[in-house]
């Protein structure tokens, strides 16, 4: 080990809060599980606390911490600590029969919504103007809504075909910012989501309501490693295995929350080796699926739901199958159920003294020596075959949810992580040899801490334009890449789609670009090259 090179990834899961610290090699020299808090930031301090404990005096090494969290999805799921949006749409007259936030659950649009407004701009899917921007009709619908005393918190922009024309919205910022000040959040949808009005305006205005909880969350982080008396810089896991710096991930909050399933996926690869494989992550609760696509997990083409809300961001494909190790078991009908005793298998699973049947005990019925120092003589026979049959069952689930995600693929390798990974059988139909990697049970922060930082950059083009159109994309994808903290010199481009556009009066294509690239190097202070000034302002 020579110089700081240190770096600590922490993931938090419903059950555990993970840590692991590796060197510039990969190689993973200390490791915690610790139980996920209510408020997560005790967990996130437990995990922190444990690993710099086991690294003794090199922990003045570490140089970087990393953190995959669900503060986002818990505060939409839960309700809480969300801010009232004022909800700036521009396409009037177009768009009318779909009101923003339609289809919300009407507890959650009563929660965020401060007012919305349907103003005349946008775009068609050729750059010409929908209407002209009606910025006056912008300033009275501000007004409006200081005037009646609710006020609002922050401001969500969406201008229909915005990722591609994305002046309109600018310019709504710059009247926002001088209207209401500088410190105003404001959330623009081309920054956000991708094309597809409704879903990209939704992701938008949850983005808006999350700057409160993305303040707290970055806050605690930073106080978390302060009071080690750490000298490293901070980075946040996102949806697409990829980092992004502090300031970037209070800017943009929503894009945190599937970077729980894309850093054990990443996790996954570099504790295997695998490019290409069929990942399963399975922990207390659920089983969480996932494809590794040149060393990246795979992402989801369609939309995804979110506490009940319809988004189009990037996110990872995963299937999620009621399978953990702390799932019930139904003696009776010899099946599992979907519940789970969760982190409470310690005191209430049947291996620990308590009287629930999970699917721990089962495996440890039907092989011995599964859970080490825990095992379960004299059980009835009766009670043994029910766990065996039920054990079964979760095989056969398994197998259905690897053909489900290998697309008839028979040959991809089944890499098997996270603490449950024993439920999965040696050989899965399906699927080429199944991997069991060392350290696997903690592959989601090996993921945050081997993470790159990244951007993506989306654009519309007639076919004949398509050079121009991946040359512009190109350079606003590794430009978001370094404003999320990645080295200028070393930003790749990683993936380029082009998706033809229906219903276009002319051959047109949507682009859609990829950068991703190591993280800045330090300077001799301990921290990465500033790069705030590059941040959206």
């Amino acid at each position: 080990m020579s110089g700081r090179d240190l770096s600590v990834g922490i993931d938090v899961g419903g059950t555990n809060t993970d840590a692991v610290v590796l060197d510039a090699d990969g190689t993973v020299l200390a490791w915690t599980k610790q139980a996920t808090t209510e408020d997560v930031t005790g967990g996130v301090r437990a995990a922190l606390a444990a690993v710099l404990r086991d690294l003794g005096p090199a922990r003045d090494a570490v140089s970087r911490v990393m953190l995959g969290t669900t503060h986002a999805t818990n505060a939409i799921v839960r309700r809480r600590d969300l801010g009232r949006v004022a909800v700036l749409r521009l396409g009037a007259p177009a768009s009318t029969d779909f009101p923003s936030l339609v289809g919300w659950p009407s507890d959650l649009r009563d929660t965020v919504l401060a007012g919305a407004l349907l103003a005349g701009g946008g775009h068609l899917v050729d750059g010409y103007p929908l209407s002209p921007l009606d910025l006056d009709g912008v300033r009275r619908f501000l007004d409006g809504l200081d005037r009646t005393g609710g006020g609002y918190d922050a401001v969500a922009v969406c201008g229909i075909f915005s990722p591609s024309f994305p002046e309109q919205e600018l310019e709504v910022a710059a009247l926002v910012a001088e209207h209401a000040g500088a410190d105003l959040p404001v959330s623009l949808s081309h920054e956000v989501g991708e094309l597809g009005l409704l879903e990209r305006e939704n992701a938008t205005v949850l983005n808006a309501a999350l700057h409160r909880v993305a303040g707290d969350v970055t806050r605690a982080l930073l106080v978390a490693v302060a009071d080690e008396g750490l000298d490293a810089a901070t980075f946040f896991a996102q949806n697409d295995g990829t980092l992004m710096a502090v300031e970037y991930a209070a800017r943009y909050p929503v894009l945190t929350i599937g970077s729980g399933p894309a850093n054990s996926i990443r996790g996954a690869a570099r504790l295997s080796g695998a490019d290409a494989a069929v990942v399963v992550d399975v922990g207390g609760t659920t089983s969480d699926l996932g494809v590794l696509v040149d060393r990246f997990p795979r992402e989801s083409t369609l939309p995804r739901e979110i506490g009940g809300v319809r988004t189009n961001f990037r996110m990872p494909d995963v299937l999620s199958v009621a399978l953990g190790g702390g799932t019930v078991v139904d003696l009776d009908r010899r099946v599992p159920l979907t519940d789970s005793v969760g982190h409470r298998i310690r005191t209430e699973g049947l291996l620990f003294g308590g009287g629930t049947p999970t699917l721990t005990d089962a495996a440890a019925a039907v092989r011995p020596g599964t859970v080490p120092g825990h095992d379960l003589p004299g059980l009835p026979r009766g009670t043994r075959d029910a766990l065996a049959a039920a054990l079964a069952v979760a095989h056969e689930r398994v197998e259905a949810a690897v053909e489900r995600m290998s697309l008839g693929r028979t040959d991809l390798p089944l890499v098997v992580v996270g603490g449950g990974g024993f439920l999965v059988p040696d050989a899965v139909a399906g699927a080429g040899e199944v991997l069991r990697p060392g350290r696997g049970d903690v592959a989601n922060a090996v993921g945050a801490a081997i993470a790159l930082a990244g951007g993506r950059a989306d654009q519309l083009c007639d076919h004949a334009d398509r050079d121009a159109a991946i040359a512009e994309a190109s350079r606003q994808a590794v430009e978001r890449a370094i404003q999320a903290g990645a080295d200028p010199h070393a930003v790749e481009i990683v993936d380029v789609l082009e998706t033809p556009v229906s219903y276009a009066t002319r051959p047109t294509v949507r682009v859609a670009v990829k950068a991703a690239g190591p993280l800045a190097r330090l300077s001799p202070t301990g921290t990465t090259s500033p790069r705030t000034s590059l941040l959206p302002s």
